[in-house]
Parts: structure tokens; C-alpha cells; sequence
């Protein structure tokens, strides 16, 4: 089994990502048979177990696409408080032989035992659990205020519409995205939205992006815990294809997020925040 040891960013060196076997596929192809009685050639999404591991305390299992364990790993317990220095990383082991990924730190936090015994079970499609670290630090974080565009916002949905390359292959994922005004800085699919979402807040935390100008755009829907993680990245605006629930506007509208679901094309619905919009596309 052949290793190979590759670095972060110029900021991080210190931390190192030891991967064993990590390229796996995305998609499969299988037979189906259509409407007509045809048999066709198709694609499925993949979906495999992930166990995290942090300094060899196993935390929690994530069915996942597969694309980017080691963002995952590390957006996860960001995410979930049980990381928040990222100079105290010190490696991020994937090993798709044994389905986990073990993150070593410098120094070994006396919170864990506790924050793994606060445990709740969420709707999150991919995880179903979040952790009591998870709600700390919410009355700290202090959004910058919005201005947005009609015309930025059509022209983001219509850009959007490039990506999701698994999901226009195979179905079965959500995809979420980083945008800034219309352009789309980073796009990642997996089986479960927050599993994206995850993946792109370790690739921010990485690499130290700020989120005070950006958009978050997602497929799924907007619950609470999503509207937490994105507060937590910093980014103010947050686009959905899909709903919002009650709980998660709530808290939008308590953290100052500006809340836009239902878009598609040319239709979107702001639930919260329709003050930062500017409407500036004339009705046909």
C-alpha cells in the first residue's frame, strides 16, 4: 500500500495530508431498463462510509460521495466545535481500504467526551447528528450586511446550471457552491448537502478565505443546521433550489442572513432580508 504526503497551503505547512488509496469513483455505470422496455446504459452516484477519527477517538460515520475526504474531515469538526484552531492540525489520514479519516492534533481537547455525550439527531440528509459544540459561538458572529442584484441573481442561477456534473450523471446528490456576485468560486457535490457544505467550509478554513462577500448556494433545503453552517462561514447570503423551514429562517432572521429559496431561472422567493435586494430587471 503506497503513501503519499502532501502539504497545505504556504500559511499551513505544518499540516500534512497522508493519502492512502483516496481516488475513488463517483459514479458507476449500471443497466435500466425505461418507459418503453429499453434497456439503457445509466450512471448511480456512489455513496460510502466514512468514519472520522480524531486523534484515533472514532466521532461519528458519514455516507459520502467521496470527492474530498479531507475537507469533509476537517469542514465536519469545524463545524461541529471540536477544531477551531487550525495551527493545532497536525496530519489528516484517508484511508479508503478501511472507509475513515483520522485527523492528529498538537494537543488533545478535555471537551470531547463531553460535546460526543451532547449529541442531538437532526434531519440532515448524509449525517443526522450534530454535536454540542456545534451551537457555541452564535451570538459572536457579526454578518456584514448584503447588496444584492435581480439581475445578479439570475445570472448566478443560469451560471449554477454549468456544475452539478455527478447529479445531471447519475442523480442522487445535492450539490452547494461559493459564489461571488455571479461567478461560482467553488462547486461540491456529495450524497448529503451537508457533507458539501462541510467540504467547503475546510477548503475555506484552509485556506483562510473570508465569506463576508460571497453567497452561499445550495440544492437542499434550508433547516437550521444549514443556516448555522453557513453563519459559521461567515457569508450572509444564503440560495437555495429548495425550501426553508421555520426554525432555519428564524435563526436567519436573527443572524442577519439574508434568506433566498425557491430559485430556479428566473423565479426565487426571499423570505428574509428583501431589503438587500435590489430589484433592477424591468418586467417583461
Amino acid at each position: 500500500m503506497t503513501q503519499s504526503v502532501s502539504s497545505t497551503s504556504k500559511q499551513h505547512k505544518a499540516i500534512k495530508f497522508v493519502k492512502t488509496n483516496t481516488q475513488v469513483p463517483l459514479t458507476i455505470p449500471v443497466k435500466a431498463i425505461n418507459e418503453q422496455g429499453q434497456e439503457v446504459d445509466k450512471s448511480v452516484a456512489c455513496e460510502r462510509p466514512l468514519t472520522l477519527y480524531l486523534n484515533w477517538r472514532p466521532i461519528v460515520t458519514l455516507m459520502t460521495l467521496g470527492a474530498k475526504p479531507e475537507s469533509l474531515t476537517l469542514g465536519y469538526l469545524k463545524n461541529q466545535g471540536f477544531i477551531s484552531d487550525l495551527n493545532l492540525l497536525e496530519s489528516v489520514i484517508v484511508d479508503w481500504d478501511v472507509s475513515s479519516a483520522a485527523v492528529i492534533t498538537k494537543e488533545v481537547s478535555e471537551d470531547i467526551e463531553q460535546q460526543l455525550s451532547e449529541k442531538t439527531v437532526t434531519s440532515g440528509c448524509g449525517q443526522g447528528t450534530v454535536y454540542g459544540g456545534f451551537l457555541l459561538g452564535l451570538d459572536d458572529i457579526d454578518l456584514p450586511t448584503p447588496s444584492l442584484k435581480q439581475s445578479t441573481i439570475y445570472a448566478l442561477l443560469s451560471n449554477i446550471s454549468d456544475y452539478n456534473e455527478t447529479y445531471k450523471n447519475a442523480g442522487a446528490v445535492h450539490g452547494c457552491g461559493i459564489c461571488q456576485d455571479e461567478n461560482i468560486l467553488a462547486f461540491v457535490e456529495d450524497v448529503g448537502r451537508h457533507n458539501a457544505v462541510d467540504t467547503l467550509a475546510g477548503d475555506m478554513w484552509l485556506e483562510q478565505q473570508s465569506g463576508h462577500d460571497k453567497i452561499f448556494y445550495t440544492t437542499g433545503r434550508l433547516t437550521s443546521e444549514m443556516v448555522i453552517k453557513v453563519a459559521k462561514m461567515g457569508i450572509p447570503v444564503l440560495l437555495s433550489r429548495s425550501g426553508v423551514t421555520q426554525m432555519g429562517l428564524d435563526l436567519a432572521q436573527k443572524m442577519g442572513i439574508t434568506i433566498i429559496a425557491r430559485a430556479k431561472g428566473r423565479h426565487f422567493l426571499i423570505y428574509h432580508g428583501s431589503e438587500t435586494v435590489t430589484f433592477d430587471v424591468k418586467k417583461d
